[in-house]
């Protein structure tokens, strides 16, 4: 039986105080730890790819787990993005500016193609900053990207407004 988002959205779990106080973490390792609701999950995420997107691309590290079951779903060709000296091969890399701070992504320098039209899966969009960089990492490689997928969108952040693409998400709080 496949759950509804509002079902899937009562499971996610709000952990006051970490990883720092003052931030209220979406913990979703209840979604991902019930059978149902995870693949009610993958369901509902590949049902918001966009067509004619020939792979998917998904961000260290939850984004991984969502990325992996919405490419089965749809059966496409998963990418990954990750923090520097983790990918083994030659990478293209982005830096980008945090709250408090810079961080680094990167990607396969073969990856995508020109040929590829990518969209990229992740568990959050909060502040933009992360989903922006693996847009760019994305188009370095030469492929377009289709858009952008998301588990819950903290819309307050108004991360949406730094992504050139469009974005979609399950749950926007």
């Amino acid at each position: 039986m496949k759950l509804s988002v509002e079902q899937i959205h009562s499971l996610i779990r709000d952990v006051p105080d970490f990883p720092k106080p003052g931030i209220l973490f979406k913990d979703i390792t209840p979604v991902l730890s019930d059978a149902a609701a995870f693949a009610s999950l993958a369901d509902h995420l590949a049902e918001r790819i966009p067509a004619g997107t020939t792979k998917l691309a998904s961000i260290e590290s939850r984004g991984f787990l969502l990325g992996a079951a919405v490419a089965m779903r749809r059966g496409l060709g998963l990418v990954l993005i990750r923090k520097p000296g983790k990918l083994p091969y030659s990478t293209f890399s982005h830096s980008y500016d945090l709250e408090y701070g810079r961080d680094t992504l990167q990607i396969h320098v073969d990856a995508l193609s020109n040929e590829d039209r990518v969209c990229i899966v992740d568990d959050v969009l909060a502040t933009g900053g992360t989903a922006a960089a693996a847009e760019v990492l994305c188009t370095e490689t030469g492929a377009t990207v289709t858009g952008s997928v998301f588990l819950l969108e903290l819309g307050f952040l108004n991360g949406r407004q730094k992504l050139k693409s469009s974005a979609d998400a399950l749950i926007r709080l």
